[in-house]
């Protein structure tokens, strides 16, 4: 009977932790190719901003989101860059990252949208912004 009550303890702990926790603000899908192996492409902990690190130049990063907009277009020139995911819409993002001559295509889905910014302006008067 102590073992039924202590797996029935633990599995509610479990549960509720899991009703309760912090909602995932994105998740990225990793491009598998041996050829995008040198392209280090993960969030951070926070999962709000897209780490890129490579042994070679990254040239360009680029987004398309479910509406076919661009939402991120940055000229890197650089092996590290950081992407900021906070002003992008909810939904899928598909990003192409340069490397001349290879494009490395993954997705990230964005769950939340950013939360409102609250801005005062030269009369005092707050302005929400998105």
């Amino acid at each position: 009977m102590k073992k039924y009550l202590l797996v029935l303890i633990a599995s509610s702990n479990l549960l509720f932790q899991d009703l309760y926790a912090q909602e995932r603000f994105a998740t990225i899908e990793k491009n598998v190719n041996f050829r995008a192996s040198n392209l280090f492409h993960g969030l951070n902990k926070t999962r709000d901003t897209l780490l890129l690190k490579s042994d070679k130049e990254i040239n360009y990063v680029y987004s398309i989101n479910k509406d076919n907009n661009r939402e991120i277009d940055y000229h890197v020139n650089a092996n590290s860059f950081k992407v900021p995911l906070k002003n992008l819409s909810k939904g899928k993002h598909v990003f192409s990252v340069v490397q001349a001559p290879l494009l490395i295509v993954f997705v990230v889905h964005i769950f939340k949208d950013s939360p409102p910014i609250i801005v005062m302006d030269e009369d005092d008067v707050a302005v929400l912004k998105n």
